[in-house]
């Protein structure tokens, strides 16, 4: 045993009675305010438009990342997709619905844009079964819009190859879970003594160190996270993403939890870490705001050009951020056209001043926004 005669958190006697140091958290509470009243102050005089791409961004993102923590690397043009779909914004010509991809915006877009509806049992059931519409994780057979049963054995958290694999973590055993999670709701859907965004920390601990699903725990749990960061901005629009934050803190952020986990339950070093994260999130959300509003302004800039489809596509797709280098060869791979007529969209679009050749020269030939458009973009 770690501490006296428990080895995790939830085998402590005054479970779950979180404890911690507001005194430690203070100046980071405040912090994490004045950062969230920056951002929706520049946001408070931008139109209807650019706000709704600015949060199809961020949710796309927070979409993807969510994801990637739990090591699944989804199609971002498809999660786009789907978001602009439930939403009803038009981004043009949309891919073909994707069953999961599906499921995991609508769990997302569920808690983050109805985060003033009570979060029942039932809420969290359609969840994980939105996460897991075939009812397999992986090959795996699970449990899907219920309480795992643990048939097969503790749920347990493992790392390694089989046969020496390292326990980070066991979940609370089964016929503890309806207790565990009415408490939570209780707690989760009442007014409460703790800061809101300290309660969105707690949240996201506490659900996590439930693990009451066979699958989907952590998307969930920072779902609820997200959900209680909602309701206290007062707003369904999201404009940053505390998972894309986490997933570039992974190892940092599994590090956390597991020392947490396996502590009293004076949970001030991870509030103190959950709301460093935040502050980072918030942020970096004002490169995602001035994404969106260059965007914009190269628009208003070129719109009364006669560019067709594929130059249009192609210049979002650099304006978004284009990874690596853009060739003909990849121009007519997007494009879906040939290598003659991506060279021709090319060439119309230097001759315009929008693009210009790059320093490298013969088969490297490349192409980019223009360096004056890039400077100001």
């Amino acid at each position: 045993m770690n501490s006296g005669d428990y080895t995790y958190i939830w085998q402590v006697p005054d479970w779950p009675n979180w404890r911690y140091d507001l005194t430690v958290l203070a100046q980071r509470l405040s912090d994490v305010s004045q950062a969230q009243g920056r951002l929706l102050g520049r946001l408070s005089g931008v139109g209807p438009d650019l706000r709704e791409q600015a949060s199809l961004l961020v949710l796309t993102d927070d979409v993807l990342k969510t994801s990637e923590i739990e090591g699944e690397h989804l199609n971002a043009d498809s999660v786009r997709s789907s978001i602009a779909r439930h939403l009803g914004i038009d981004i043009g010509a949309l891919l073909p619905a994707d069953r999961h991809v599906d499921g995991i915006v609508d769990l997302v877009l569920d808690a983050t844009g109805k985060a003033h509806l009570p979060v029942t049992e039932t809420r969290l059931f359609s969840w994980q079964a939105a996460l897991f519409p075939t009812g397999h994780s992986d090959l795996a057979k699970i449990n899907v819009g219920q309480w795992r049963d643990d048939q097969n054995g503790p749920m347990q958290v493992v790392s390694g190859p089989i046969g020496r694999q390292k326990i980070h973590f066991e979940a609370p055993p089964t016929n503890r879970l309806n207790a565990e999670l009415e408490a939570f709701l209780t707690w989760l859907n009442k007014s409460s003594h703790e800061p809101s965004l300290l309660k969105a920390g707690l949240a996201h601990l506490w659900f996590v160190t439930a693990h009451p699903f066979d699958d989907g725990n952590g998307r969930i749990a920072r779902a609820l996270g997200d959900l209680l960061l909602a309701r206290a901005d007062g707003s369904p629009q999201r404009f940053y993403s505390l998972s894309a934050q986490i997933q570039k803190e992974r190892k940092a952020y599994y590090q956390i939890l597991e020392r947490t986990q396996k502590k009293s339950l004076d949970v001030t070093e991870w509030l103190a870490w959950f709301l460093d994260t935040l502050f980072q999130a918030i942020t970096a959300a004002h490169t995602t705001l001035d994404q969106v509003f260059n965007k914009a302004t190269f628009w208003q800039r070129w719109a009364s050009k006669p560019l067709n489809a594929r130059q249009i596509k192609l210049l979002n797709r650099l304006l978004d951020g284009f990874e690596g280098k853009l060739t003909t060869s990849k121009w007519a791979a997007i494009a879906k056209c040939s290598p003659d007529t991506a060279l021709r969209d090319i060439a119309e679009l230097v001759s315009l001043g929008v693009l210009h050749k790059t320093n490298a020269g013969g088969r490297s030939t490349s192409y980019a926004l223009a360096p004056t458009l890039a400077h100001k973009l």
